[in-house]
């Protein structure tokens, strides 16, 4: 049984895929190596002596500096690690490509056409609040509407509560408007109802005119406070709006439309060695079949940007990724938080050390593929291929921002689990085989195998084909279980 796994020939450390007992000994490099203290699976060996201030070297690169002397066999952690980052940097764009060695099969999804040209993946009727004080009502007009209707044609009847949409001002208030629009206009929806009060910020009559065209038989507008019976007459307009959607069917939709997210949340030592890189060479091939592929939590790149910036596809996308960068790290530095307090207290307790630990394992849900855009919160995916998004680490955050931009699936790696899901599926990837197993209710798929014995490229073609299948209208685990969250980023006052 392989116990670690060396990932680069530069390494000094190496993963401990099973637990290490103090005494115990193993074999790396060509020679035997004496444990000195247990050491947990996810967590680093120390494969030589390293000295006091010398670098910590793993996925080939430094993660960070020895902060005592580390003997042979050690643990390497956070209690002798510290990492490197301090400040903010200046780049200088040097373009690196790789060929991308998957080809285009031209496969399909079974999809739903929109009227715009869009394609969706779920057929769903979503009641869109304009502010947080309607979301009961929300509520209660789904209540009537479920007693009323003889046949249900939508998948699943969500309502998309927030907190927001008034006692915002300037950008935070424009950012709230911008998803909750990208959100009506979603292609997962089938059925929408705009659901206003009346008096908030958010003003229903002008974010109607924001929402520029659209297909009024498949979205309709209610303000409360202009109404008597707001249940009644919102449950027959969801009443109509299903009606609408009796003729909806799938069809082949060219794979070249799917666009999807990538998001890791409780990542561990595992992550970087099975479900990112899983979701990389996913990502290189959705990009070989002219797909999309969405990347973000700008502070998971910290560490590792150069690795995106030198794959910026030309020197405006890499003016835009440098921008990315240090925005996101004035955004810390006006709030007078430290920039890199990262890796979380479940993190580490997985075996991340540093930031720059984290975010190359990370960054490897990106894959090999070019980087062809960036995008800023709220901007909707125009550009094919691989695109960086805007967005913190906060998983239900970054996960909505996703979905907000145009993504019509999510994909999820956690080596510590998490039940949530964003308004649109939300497929969690396992780094670990015991995760998978104590948690079949969260888990959708399994990474952990590929270190045990199955190979990346049975594993990819596995979830190739789970991928489509979801597409095609299989639920995941956050659907089956109706957790359907939508949570707008806040960065500004309260009045």
């Amino acid at each position: 049984m392989k116990k670690i796994l060396k990932i680069n020939e530069a390494d000094n450390v190496a993963v401990v895929l099973h637990e290490l007992s103090a005494q115990e000994t193993i074999e790396a490099d060509s020679r035997k190596i004496t444990i000195k203290q247990t050491i947990k699976p996810g967590h680093k060996v120390a494969l030589q002596n390293i000295k006091i201030g010398g670098n910590i070297i793993k996925y080939g690169f430094p993660i960070g500096h020895a902060t005592a002397d580390i003997e042979e066999g050690s643990h390497v952690h956070t209690h002798n690690v510290k990492t490197n980052l301090d400040g903010i940097m200046e780049y200088k764009y040097a373009p690196s490509f790789t060929k991308n060695s998957f080809a285009d099969r031209k496969l399909t999804f079974k999809g739903y056409r929109r009227k715009d040209g869009g394609a969706g993946i779920r057929n769903e009727l979503w009641i869109i609040p304009t502010v947080g004080c309607v979301n009961g009502t929300g509520d209660k007009i789904v209540e009537r509407f479920k007693a009323q209707a003889k046949t249900i044609y939508a998948d699943n009847i969500n309502v998309l509560k927030h907190n927001f949409g008034c006692s915002q001002l300037g950008d935070d208030f424009s950012a709230t408007k911008t998803i909750l629009k990208n959100a009506v206009k979603h292609p997962n929806a089938g059925g929408v109802l705009v659901l206003g009060l009346g008096c908030e910020h958010n003003i229903p009559t002008d974010f109607k005119k924001s929402l520029g065209e659209f297909d009024s038989e498949r979205v309709k507008f209610l303000t409360v406070q202009e109404v008597g019976d707001e249940v009644a007459i919102g449950a027959a307009l969801l009443l109509e709006l299903n009606e609408a959607m009796r003729s909806d069917v799938r069809e082949d939709i060219p794979l070249s439309e799917l666009k999807v997210g990538l998001k890791c949340g409780g990542s561990d030592g595992f992550s970087g060695i099975t479900a990112n890189p899983l979701l990389g060479r996913f990502t290189d091939f959705i990009v070989a079949q002219g797909g999309t592929s969405v990347l973000t939590e700008v502070p998971e790149m910290f560490g590792a940007e150069t690795l995106l910036m030198d794959r910026a596809a030309n020197s405006e996308t890499f003016d835009k990724t440098v921008k990315l960068i240090n925005n996101f790290k004035q955004y810390f530095i006006s709030h007078e938080q430290p920039i890199y307090e990262n890796p979380s207290p479940g993190n580490k307790d997985g075996g991340l050390t540093t930031l720059e630990d984290k975010s190359l394992g990370c960054t490897q849900k990106a894959g090999k593929s070019p980087v062809t855009d960036v995008l800023s919160y709220g901007d909707e995916i125009k550009t094919k291929g691989l695109n960086l998004f805007y967005a913190p680490g906060n998983d239900l955050v970054s996960s909505s921002g996703l979905a907000g931009a145009g993504c019509q699936i999510v994909l999820f790696t956690t080596g510590r689990g998490t039940p949530f899901g964003s308004f649109v599926p939300t497929l969690k990837v396992s780094t670990n085989t015991p995760l998978y197993t104590l948690k079949p209710h969260w888990i959708d798929f399994n990474a952990g195998s590929i270190v045990e014995d199955v190979s990346f490229d049975e594993l990819l073609e596995n979830f190739i084909a789970y991928i489509l299948r979801v597409a095609g209208g299989e639920l995941v685990n956050n659907e089956k279980n109706n957790f359907r969250e939508l949570t707008i980023w806040k960065n500004g006052v309260t009045l």
